[in-house]
């Protein structure tokens, strides 16, 4: 039977996990294929072109934040959901600074799982709603191509850290705490990990230099100056 929804890469080394978690985004209409250590995922990833990666951290061989750094370096700006046990924070940390776009933490619902991929496609596709400004200060923003330049010069944004900035553009002048972003922007209502929020802002701040309209308001969240006439 044809899947319609595109092919997921899931790199797992412990099979149990990775058979429930072929099952269940099978049942949900994606194509799913495994491998099992990040050597072989990295070169399914740059022979597949998958819609979105399901990435355990803690692979044989090749780690997951060894596999999520070559991803991103060699310009593969595909989703990754990270796959972490509770002890690997640090980790967990450092695989979202390198670009992975969301994580989940052993053990998990295979439910959730299918709704996070989801989740990160959307947000890969664009958030709803009128594009953000065509410019804000040195930056040049282009929604269709969703494309960033700072002075002119390309900036590489992940899908979600051009959606922050974009909804921060969008409401310029807004303050929003941390919780309303992961609800607006990740579409998470009720999640409690708002670090997540903090490591991205940083990443935005850090590829936009000192051209980042990014604000932190001391107590509240964040905000995005207004561009200028």
């Amino acid at each position: 039977m044809t899947q319609s929804k595109g092919l997921v890469l899931i790199v797992e080394d412990e099979r149990h996990i990775s058979d429930v978690q072929r099952l269940y985004l099978s049942r949900d209409g994606f194509g799913v294929h495994v491998e099992a250590d990040g050597s072989a995922g990295l070169a399914a990833a740059r022979r597949m072109h998958p819609v979105a990666i399901v990435l355990d951290i803690g692979l044989p061989g090749l780690d997951g934040i060894a596999f999520c750094r070559a991803l991103r370096d060699a310009g593969d700006w595909t989703p990754v959901l990270l796959v972490t046990a509770r002890g690997e924070e640090a980790d967990r940390i450092l695989g979202l600074e390198l670009g992975a776009d969301d994580y989940l933490t052993k053990p998990f619902s295979p439910r959730e799982l299918v709704a996070r991929v989801k989740t990160v496609l959307r947000r890969a596709a664009g958030p709803p709603g009128p594009p953000p400004p065509g410019s804000a200060g040195r930056l040049s923003v282009d929604p269709v191509s969703r494309t960033v330049r700072r002075d002119g010069e390309p900036v590489e944004l992940t899908a979600t850290e051009f959606n922050l900035l974009a909804h921060l553009l969008r409401h310029a002048g807004q303050v929003f705490t941390r919780e309303r972003l992961l609800a607006q922007v990740w579409g998470y209502a009720g999640y409690r990990d708002t670090r997540m929020v903090d490591v991205f802002v940083s990443q935005v701040r850090a590829k936009l230099g000192d051209a980042s309209p990014i604000r932190t308001v001391r107590g509240v969240g964040y905000s995005a100056t207004a561009p200028g006439p």
